[in-house]
């Protein structure tokens, strides 16, 4: 194997917390593990729904090198000046090319080039989407004549979508991960034709929660049916993730590490 490139995929940034704990935690991982390349998805960093130019610009001087997003994106209307301008900024591909910004960029590192697709999937998610999967095949014609290191963020709510997209995409780009759903799983591996999978790399946020919105408001929402408001809780924050190595010359996934670091320990597993 030639040059390796560390690329730290975060799951979904909530609130304050999420924004604190990469503060706090990223730039010493970076440093211990090597990272070349931090990916996060930021739909949710805006208290809880949607982001912001400025906080935006935070997340960039704490480490992070792209934010991909999901269906919350429009939450915060100041976004879209910021996301039609900075190629940092994605959001799916597959929405309407009536709707602002891009679904793929290509960043220029020390260590070559690497490429980004934000895909959304359609199944139980609400906001109208193309097919993920013909869209990705039109992506890579552009992604992959300009690098052979490409990383899908596949923000979707069904695991079946999930999994289709890495089968789908196995040997045709370095890795896809899954966001949106929070719960961080246990499936990290290498697809047969070099691809790295995960179905969901969790959430970076507060983990005494559900799903990182304050635990007695959801429980009355499910229990008395009746509508509620679901701030973001604030206890034990966690930043949660899956740091891929992938060889430069090939842009094959050559190792898969899932990653959960707390602000009260270096890492829990």
């Amino acid at each position: 194997m030639g040059t390796s490139i560390g690329i730290l995929a975060l799951g979904d940034i909530v609130g304050k917390p999420g924004r604190e704990v990469i503060a706090k935690r990223l730039p010493e991982l970076r440093r211990r593990e090597g990272i070349d390349f931090v990916i996060g998805n930021a739909e949710n960093v805006a208290g809880g729904n949607g982001l912001t130019p400025d906080l935006a610009e935070k997340l960039f001087s704490y480490g992070m090198d792209c934010l991909t997003n999901g269906d919350h994106i429009w939450n915060k209307r100041e976004i879209i000046p910021a996301i039609q301008k900075d190629l940092r900024l994605l959001r799916p591909a597959n929405y309407p090319e009536e709707q602002p910004g891009r679904g793929w960029a290509v960043y220029e590192t020390p260590k070559g080039a690497i490429g980004v697709l934000n895909l959304q999937g359609r199944v139980f998610m609400g906001t109208p989407a193309a097919c993920p999967f013909k869209t990705s095949e039109k992506a890579l014609t552009e992604l992959t004549a300009r690098t052979r290191v490409i990383a899908v963020d596949m923000h979707a709510e069904a695991t079946s979508e999930k999994v289709a997209m890495g089968r789908f995409l196995d040997g045709r780009v370095s890795f896809v991960f899954g966001t949106h759903t929070h719960i961080q799983t246990a499936d990290e591996q290498i697809l047969p034709n070099g691809t790295g999978y995960i179905t969901e790399l969790g959430m970076t946020g507060p983990y005494d929660s559900i799903l990182g919105r304050s635990v007695d408001p959801v429980l009355s929402k499910f229990i008395t049916g009746m509508p509620h408001v679901f701030d973001v809780a604030e206890g034990d924050p966690r930043m949660s993730g899956c740091l891929f190595t992938v060889d430069a010359a090939t842009g094959k996934t050559v190792g898969v590490k899932r990653i959960q670091e707390s602000l009260q320990s270096a890492a829990r597993k």
